[in-house]
């Protein structure tokens, strides 16, 4: 229904005409602009802005030393921007003998959409999914703790998550069942000799590749999906034809729906569910299943 702009002598019944078919249902209302939440960072998304190589944040990075306790240091990513308030933060581990810099492209791309992001080395190489899981925890309570105040005043310690590749991604797990007060968990290829994690209640995303031989999904990612609660939010994303290493070269699709899950839950930014359900497509991925995100 179109309306034209009334003569001022008819301005009155006009209102009053319009008011009355409001009531009688007889002109529709306008929906609802969207509420912006209180930890919304960043600009409307898109498809094009998640693809992108980096988010709309500039950002720094400062190194960490190998003599912190808990952890073997490793880097920290952050935004530049101080005038929107502070910002989630996560630790990331490597897998079983990599370092950082196997995924350190993660850093950068995931500090510059509004998060703190500290990339972890292990104390040793050779560290197994729960030492990897209490490094994690440990590096998330240096950051807020104990980091430099240049990082430490631009995070929110109520707003906190874990992911990692390979034995990492088993000590995502590992964290996320050891702290449910964590808001999210990304664990990407995991690894990990335990097989149920019924005790999860953190929202987890699990990344797996096809033809992963070292951890192969149906042993490993979708054992890990299927074994946390329906009733808590979960998501598992398999890539088409990907390996175990897939993680340490840039991934898009990974990255784009890393992104999204963290958005959603550590930010609590629902203008991301549209990037989760309903689930994604493409031909970069073989399946995705998960509990769509409840608002």
């Amino acid at each position: 229904m179109q309306l034209t702009t009334p003569h001022r002598g008819a301005r009155t019944l006009t209102k009053l005409a319009l008011a009355l078919a409001l009531l009688g249902g007889g002109l529709a209302a306008a929906p609802a602009a969207h509420a912006a939440g209180p930890y919304e960072r960043g600009p409307d998304p898109s498809d094009a802005l998640l693809e992108a190589s980096r988010g709309p944040f500039s950002t720094s990075q400062r190194s960490v030393s190998s003599l912190v306790l808990g952890f073997g240091g490793g880097e920290i990513y952050y935004p530049d921007d101080t005038s929107q308030g502070t910002f989630g933060a996560i630790a990331i581990s490597p897998g079983y003998t990599a370092r950082w810099s196997s995924l350190d492209w993660l850093g950068p791309r995931i500090a510059s959409h509004g998060f703190v992001v500290i990339g972890i080395e292990t104390n040793t190489l050779y560290d197994q999914p729960a030492s990897r899981g209490r490094q994690l925890l440990a590096a998330l309570d240096y950051l807020v703790e104990d980091s430099p105040s240049t990082v430490r005043s631009r995070i929110d310690p109520s707003r906190l998550a874990v992911a990692g590749h390979s034995m990492g991604g088993g000590g995502s797990l590992e964290a996320a069942d050891d702290r449910s007060s964590l808001r999210a968990a990304v664990p990407i290829a995991p690894w990990n000799l335990t097989k149920s994690w019924s005790g999860v209640r953190v929202p987890t995303m699990i990344i797996g590749g096809e033809s992963d031989s070292i951890a192969p999904v149906a042993s490993h990612s979708e054992r890990f999906y299927e074994s946390i609660p329906s009733s808590s939010e979960k998501a598992y994303l398999e890539l088409n034809g990907a390996s175990h290493f897939f993680p340490q070269v840039t991934n898009t699709t990974m990255a784009k729906s890393m992104v999204a899950w963290l958005k959603r839950f550590v930010d609590e930014d629902t203008r991301y569910e549209q990037f989760l359900c309903p689930p994604p497509s493409g031909s970069a991925i073989e399946e995705y299943r998960d509990t769509c995100p409840s608002s």
